[in-house]
């Protein structure tokens, strides 16, 4: 029989969120089919899947952005339809997105009270800066609440997102990717702030690609697939990450890169004495020297923030530089634009995909012609031959694996990692002589990651010089032929045996001799 009691039963007593046999259709995909989901109270549960898998949508669903088209939803045993993010939160349901919603010129006080029903007129900033820096400390998310968020870190800035669905009394916190900004280091204190809020009763969904984190965080994990739920708040104690992997993508996946035998040819980026600003006119890097040769991956770590994203865009064409060189093939492009550089072979997947990769609201086509509509076939005179436009699109779609209803979809519309493919097919499809790929993998699912890697060899041994910028330090010792280390704008070493140790050293800014030495002088 039905329970129609808007009371909880015995055995819902400790369910706070009960999604039962929930449905979205889109034009062309069924993004969820009959989706079971429930959150228990006091509990992180991990939410896993493939880009594309319906996660995004179910959690849309429970926050209030979409309605489901059947299926029914309980929060604290009592079922509710929600029309708007707002009916959402009043039932405490708040979501802190990948990409966040901040006013970067306003306070981080401003930015918890946007929205709300606080006084308009004289408000009382002072008062609200010191409730605002009390929730941080009791929740573990210390703050200055008189900060603007532009002068915050990027994990600085999610400390504000999380803080703000809490002021709003938040019992259930969805978090998508979390740690996707967070550089190693902050991640183990993030997870103590995350259990110190269930251990006061907040109840988590964790949304993450990152399966040795979920192993480490978890207490349930469910799997998505296609739409449909592979596996329901599994105890994931004793599961490796090769049994969550299978789980996700319904095949194994191998985690260890083969590398072909590749000798380097001549240099073909060369970089001396290069400096240049920040947005904010502050020094982004202070005399940087480097070099890449054709057919070799040379990784480039460090913490966030310590001008590899002030590089990559000043060897691309995006920012001017205010001394230094780089030349291509001996052939000096330090000053030129944009264009000039993609005429000397350089190509560029850049760290944001949403606004700098592609153009949201145009379609595939559109995405993947952006740097071939001067040429033959698909220019004619000061036209496009649409006709062309379409096949070498479709073309695309089949080769890279692109899934998307057709070739005139939004491309804001696809998954991360099939945006991800609009951007490497456009990429790669020019046959570039240097590739700068920053965050290639970011957010991506393992499967897709596994793809995203491939393609990045399969160009090394195409004889293309690769810059590859990543914060996983995993990645970067599989991929790259050598490392180097940048600090605050320096290069500060060279790694050629992929010594972990000393790479960690170094991007904290500190030489490995200098400890050996200290510890044998300790001794």
């Amino acid at each position: 029989m039905t329970n129609n009691s808007d009371q909880p039963t015995e055995m819902q007593a400790d369910t706070v969120v009960s999604m039962q046999g929930i449905v979205k259709q889109f034009p062309g995909v069924l993004a969820n089919d009959r989706v079971t989901f429930t959150l228990k109270r006091g509990e992180i549960h991990a939410l896993l899947g493939e880009n594309g898998a319906g996660k995004s949508t179910l959690m849309n669903i429970l926050t209030g952005l979409y309605k489901p088209d059947n299926g029914m939803i309980t929060v604290q045993g009592k079922r509710v339809v929600f029309s708007s993010p707002n009916q959402a939160i009043a039932h405490g349901i708040g979501m802190v997105h990948q990409h966040f919603m901040l006013v970067p010129t306003q306070t981080v006080t401003e930015n918890i009270l946007l929205g709300l029903n606080e006084p308009r007129f004289r408000l009382n900033l002072s008062k609200y800066n010191a409730i605002v820096k009390d929730l941080g400390e009791r929740m573990g998310l210390p703050i200055d609440p008189t900060a603007h968020i532009w002068q915050l870190s990027v994990g600085e800035q999610q400390r504000v997102e999380l803080l703000k669905i809490l002021y709003r009394g938040a019992e259930v916190l969805i978090l998508d990717e979390p740690t996707a900004v967070l550089a190693p280091q902050e991640i183990e204190a993030f997870f103590c702030t995350l259990r110190k809020m269930t251990s006061q009763g907040k109840s988590i969904i964790f949304i993450s690609h990152k399966l040795n984190e979920v192993l480490q965080i978890a207490d349930r994990v469910t799997v998505m697939r296609r739409g449909r739920v592979t596996a329901e708040g599994v105890n994931p104690t004793g599961l490796s990450i090769k049994d969550l992997a299978k789980l996700m993508v319904g095949r194994e996946i191998t985690f260890d890169v083969t590398k072909e035998d590749v000798t380097p040819g001549e240099v073909v980026l060369s970089i001396e004495d290069l400096v240049c600003e920040n947005d904010k006119g502050l020094p982004a890097l202070r005399g940087v020297n480097m070099n890449i040769r054709h057919g070799e991956i040379v990784g480039l770590a460090g913490v966030a923030g310590n001008g590899q994203r002030e590089l990559a865009e000043v060897i691309t064409g995006l920012r001017k530089s205010t001394r230094g060189k780089i030349t291509i093939h001996d052939r000096d492009v330090t000053h030129t634009d944009p264009r000039n550089h993609i005429r000397h072979g350089i190509s560029h997947i850049p760290e944001d995909r949403h606004h700098t990769g592609t153009a949201p609201n145009l379609s595939l086509t559109d995405n993947v012609i952006m740097k071939s509509y001067t040429h033959a076939p698909i220019s004619k005179g000061w036209t496009i031959n649409q006709v062309a436009a379409d096949r070498y699109a479709t073309d695309l779609r089949s080769a890279y694996n692109i899934l998307s209803p057709t070739i005139k979809t939004p491309v804001r519309l696809l998954s991360g990692g099939n945006l991800q493919r609009v951007i490497l097919a456009r990429e790669i499809s020019t046959q570039p002589a240097l590739m700068v790929a920053m965050q290639p993998t970011r957010g991506l699912d393992v499967g897709a990651i596994e793809g995203v890697q491939k393609l990045l060899l399969l160009q090394r041994e195409a004889g293309a010089g690769i810059l590859l910028v990543s914060e996983e330090l995993d990645e970067l010792l599989a991929l790259s032929d050598r490392i180097y280390v940048i600090f605050e704008g320096r290069i500060v070493g060279e790694v050629m045996d992929k010594d972990i140790d000393r790479i960690g050293f170094l991007m904290c800014g500190t030489s490995p001799d200098k400890n050996e030495a200290m510890g044998e002088k300790n001794d």
